[in-house]
């Protein structure tokens, strides 16, 4: 199994993105890219942890790659906008990817490039893109969520 790490707005919504690709053993939400260990909900939205609300995605690289799940990640959100996903507004809610390995690293790198190149935004990408540092386990409530609330 391999972890991946990404931010792209409000945690919900990511998570059940990626607990539907075949392969993809969970994806726990939480919280990364931020100085204050150990922060709570209340305390990232604050905006004073500097953290991002991510999925930390545990696959199994023989059924599904890193670039596929990458796929998933442009697909879901908007990487051209800062620090704002739909009507999500705050410094938690950014385009971020935390990467494991220089071969995720790497592969970030090329998919950018890639993206940038096709012309497919009008804006650049804004994606931070950095190693992962910590992740911190978001509370209980806030894991399945749109599964425990019968909401798709």
């Amino acid at each position: 199994m391999e972890k991946a790490t990404f931010g792209a707005g409000c945690f919900w919504g990511i998570e059940y993105a990626f607990c539907k690709i075949s392969g993809v053993r969970e994806a726990p939400v939480g919280y990364a890219g931020g100085t204050t260990p150990n922060p709570t909900y209340q305390q990232v939205c604050s905006g004073q942890t500097g953290h991002a609300e991510v999925v930390q995605v545990e696959f199994d690289p023989n059924k599904v790659t890193y670039e596929e799940l990458l796929k998933v990640f442009w697909t879901i959100h908007d990487p051209t906008t800062l620090n704002r996903q739909g009507p999500d507004i705050g410094t938690q809610y950014r385009s971020a990817i935390y990467f494991h390995s220089p071969e995720q690293d790497a592969s970030v790198k090329a998919a950018i490039f890639e993206i940038e190149k096709s012309g497919k935004y009008t804006d650049p990408i804004i994606t931070e893109v950095a190693p992962i540092d910590k992740f911190y386990l978001g509370e209980d409530y806030h894991q399945k969520y749109f599964e425990k609330q019968g909401r798709h």
